[in-house]
């Protein structure tokens, strides 16, 4: 049976992704899906997408604001972007979306369906049901505002599906996994990422199997008339004390941050230093396939160390998304502006990578896998510079690179300390 996974914080953040990032989110969410699946299988895929800590680093690794809600929409839609035109041949489809999107799964399944030989109808009934649970049967506070549907030819699938508290102005997100899966009202979740807002109702507990026969016995009993009589006739010396709560399982509760910008608290330094290493230690002796491909330098080895480890990387390897931002950047400017140069480099070796994997020349696609396990060799004994020493170096070389947010191109540093100095004027 799936369990819960996790929870974590997420900030609401408003605004959209910019067109330049957009384009660039479909491109390379697609190809990091189209290797998982080279490597591991669709199941594989299907379960990093459930795993809450591995989603927050795949959008981190994007460019997105690193610690936000905005993650899950922006991956949702990159991945509907991206995955479509490939649906064919990876067996993999994405339905659903944000407001207007997520109410068209139903019908988005049914077509998929029909198409590939499953049973859309009830695979709709399942979006249907999944949404329902979270909505209805459990009430912590958060309306459901996306719901995404990611299901593969055999009918497998994964739901990722986000509400949202607008007082507290936090959000959370809501992952369930086919894999394992015999209820929807017996604690279905595969993970739960949010704040939590105290004491909630959650009937989709194995625990309250008891309380939803109640309920049903109640409402064939009494009637919902006879329900209200009784309520209101309750007084607060009449009630009896209530029970005690049975503990909660202990599960890793990931806290996503309120600050924007990334601080050494929120990356573990050891990880990041060893991603460093191998890229610069290990990188000119052992990928020679790796930097073959043109324009690939120095910095977009290092963003490569970071995507491999999403590539290749467990699960307890996830637990500071806010490294991974380390890779692209963010739009927003955090920890640095999008370096596109390294971001489109990053594509094309992918791209390359999986073409050739395809073909059966694995070596770029092994070089990759070598970078990971470098990475973590490393991280033992390697040391380096501090994190805002490595911040500040990318400010440093952002308009070389590239850089770019949502607030525009950065300029080059003596521009940039040239207008500086001029306002201060």
């Amino acid at each position: 049976m799936a369990q819960r996974a996790g929870s974590a914080d997420l900030p609401l953040h408003n605004g959209r992704v910019p067109k330049w990032l957009g384009d660039r989110m479909t491109r390379l969410g697609a190809v990091i899906c189209e290797a998982i699946i080279h490597h591991y299988g669709r199941d594989e895929l299907l379960r990093r997408l459930s795993h809450p800590y591995w989603f927050q680093s795949f959008g981190a690794i994007m460019g997105m604001d690193w610690h936000s809600s905005g993650i899950t929409t922006s991956v949702i839609g990159a991945l509907k972007r991206g995955l479509t035109p490939l649906s064919r041949e990876l067996g993999v489809h994405v339905c659903g979306g944000r407001g207007t999107h997520s109410r068209k799964t139903p019908d988005e399944l049914a077509a998929i369906g029909e198409r590939v030989g499953i049973d859309g109808l009830a695979l709709a009934r399942v979006s249907r049901l999944v949404a329902k649970v979270d909505s209805a049967a459990v009430q912590d506070g958060f309306d459901l505002y996306l719901h995404g549907f990611i299901v593969t030819d055999d009918g497998k699938w994964v739901v990722v599906q986000q509400g949202m508290n607008g007082d507290s102005r936090q959000a959370r997100r809501y992952h369930w996994l086919s894999e394992g899966l015999t209820s929807f009202v017996n604690s279905p979740h595969s993970a739960i990422e949010g704040r939590e807002q105290g004491r909630i109702i959650n009937l989709a507990d194995e625990r309250a199997v008891a309380s939803r026969r109640g309920q049903l016995d109640l409402l064939r009993d009494l009637g919902p008339d006879g329900i209200v009589r009784e309520v209101a006739a309750f007084e607060p010396e009449h009630q009896s004390r209530p029970v005690e709560e049975l503990a909660q399982p202990m599960l890793p509760h990931l806290i996503m941050p309120a600050h924007h910008d990334v601080r050494e608290s929120d990356v573990i330094m050891r990880r990041l230093h060893g991603n460093l290493a191998a890229a610069a230690e290990r990188g000119p002796a052992d990928f020679e396939d790796l930097l073959l491909v043109p324009g690939v330098g120095a910095r977009t080895v290092k963003a490569l160390a970071l995507v491999a480890e999403v590539l290749h990387g467990a699960s307890c390897r996830f637990s500071d998304p806010a490294r991974f931002s380390l890779a692209h950047g963010g739009k927003d400017r955090h920890p640095f502006p999008v370096p596109l140069k390294v971001y489109d480099e990053t594509i094309n070796v992918l791209k390359s990578a999986v073409r050739k994997g395809k073909l059966g020349r694995e070596e770029q696609l092994q070089a990759l896998q070598r970078l990971d396990n470098q990475s973590r060799q490393l991280e033992r004994y390697a040391t380096g510079p501090d994190l805002k020493e490595i911040i500040a170096g990318e400010f440093d070389r952002s308009a070389s690179l590239g850089g770019r947010s949502v607030f525009g191109w950065e300029p080059a540093p003596a521009e940039y300390h040239a207008k500086t100095d001029k306002k201060i004027g």
